[in-house]
């Protein structure tokens, strides 16, 4: 064997056990622990160049600071009961209906992920979410499956819905407008189709009778400013997604600014509100960046990216099916994180991607998870919170539940792809465009 094919084959190995460490969690430790150990790896194996490991993680610092500014709105949320409020209200103007709490969770879930990120919605309402089931005498589990579905099935409304589809563009994000018209119709086909189906598998527990008497927590004056923050975000993140700017630093700003307004006024110090912050998903995002750099390194991005540009130039539309198909079933195996570091780099590599391939790809890697219950970062932080909510769902049970949801909601969103793409006019991702400053 020759040196560059050993070189190869190690590679594809610490990657390969890397990324399996993270999903099964040996021995309990965090999932950072395995991403960047993995990274330290390619680096002391002198398979990757540690200047350009440091580069990788520098490609990161826009989903670095946008994921800080969710995590930290999240918690300020949590801490002073915006989404206990939220849920309770949805668990009150049920009126003692199963199906209506149902349909009110699941849009107070769309609301969430749409304008504050599928992550939010996972790790932060999940809770919330148990605790109105709780108080509704209600089944939990089919509004804890809510939390879980809705978080990927609407995570590509807007183009911060989910910091996946600030992986899978990068520089190239398209503006506002530009997502709209792509993704609109193949956002309503995902949410759709996934509420119906939801609905249908648990349409057993749904028909049983809930509390009516269910008491509304008051929302402090400190909720309120973090509702105000959460909504400036929201218009921070639009008009910078509108004007074609980079999105980190404006959540980042805007959350600061939300967390000093209500310390200040609470009179109490942030080490609480900071400890409670998940830290460990900036080191497990950087580490997975340099593990993706690595196989960069190896070749396997451009024979991808000439796999795609030779079949979408023959036939765009059975490639852009096929390449979402085995992006799917690629994110269920590995986790769609570092398949979406995969999908921008053949975005990335200078090959000509029609725009509806690409889009594919993306709703592929946010909607595609949703089979698995270690298909998507999301997945994987809701699973912590219901631990701490004494519940616990099997990797079988969510299979079962997850294929019967997923599966018509990607094949209908993907269709939808293909008719977006119809309508719009005929363009590529080049290298230039991903490559372009914003």
């Amino acid at each position: 064997m020759s040196a560059i094919s050993f070189a190869q084959a190690a590679t594809w190995a610490i990657a390969g056990a890397a990324t399996g460490c993270v999903l099964i969690r040996p021995w309990r430790l965090p999932e950072a622990t395995w991403a960047v150990l993995g990274a330290l790896c390619l680096v002391l194996f002198a398979l990757l160049p540690w200047h350009e490991a440091l580069l990788a993680i520098g490609k990161g610092t826009d989903v670095y600071l946008f994921l800080v500014g969710m995590m930290l709105l999240s918690e300020l949320a949590r801490h002073y009961g915006v989404f206990d409020w939220l849920a309770a209200l949805a668990a009150r103007r049920a009126r003692g209906s199963a199906r209506r709490l149902f349909a009110l969770i699941f849009a107070v879930g769309i609301l969430v992920t749409a304008l504050l990120s599928n992550d939010a919605t996972a790790v932060v309402l999940t809770p919330a979410v148990f605790a109105a089931a709780r108080t509704s005498n209600a089944e939990p589990l089919p509004y804890l499956f809510i939390c879980a579905f809705v978080a990927n099935a609407a995570s590509f409304v807007l183009p911060i819905s989910n910091p996946a589809n600030l992986v899978v563009f990068g520089t190239s994000l398209p503006p506002l407008q530009s997502w709209l018209a792509r993704f609109a119709l193949p956002s309503v086909a995902a949410i759709s189709a996934t509420y119906l189906v939801l609905r249908w598998t648990q349409r057993v527990p749904l028909s049983r009778k809930i509390a009516t008497d269910v008491a509304v927590p008051t929302l402090t004056r400190a909720g309120r400013w973090t509702i105000w923050g959460i909504l400036l975000s929201a218009l921070a993140l639009i008009s910078a997604s509108a004007l074609n700017l980079r999105l980190g630093l404006p959540t980042l700003a805007v959350a600061v600014l939300t967390a000093l307004a209500v310390l200040l006024h609470e009179r109490q110090r942030p080490w609480g509100l900071l400890r409670d912050v998940s830290w460990s998903v900036i080191p497990l995002v950087a580490g997975l960046f340099v593990l993706v750099e690595g196989l960069i390194h190896t070749g396997v991005i451009e024979r991808l990216a000439g796999v795609v540009t030779a079949g979408a130039a023959v036939a765009p539309t059975s490639t852009s099916w096929s390449a979402g198909l085995l992006v799917a079933l690629a994110c269920n195996l590995l986790n769609n994180l570092p398949v979406g570091l995969i999908a921008h780099s053949v975005l990335a590599s200078g090959a000509q991607v029609p725009q509806q391939v690409a889009s594919s790809l993306l709703v592929a890697v946010d909607l595609g998870p949703n089979i698995s219950v270690t298909g998507s970062l999301a997945t994987l932080l809701w699973l912590v919170a219901l631990r701490r909510e004494g519940q616990h769902i099997g990797a079988w049970d969510f299979l079962r539940v997850g294929a019967l949801v997923t599966l018509p909601a990607l094949v209908l969103a993907l269709a939808a792809v293909t008719s977006a793409a119809a309508t719009l006019p005929a363009a590529a991702v080049t290298a230039a465009a991903v490559t372009a400053p914003r």
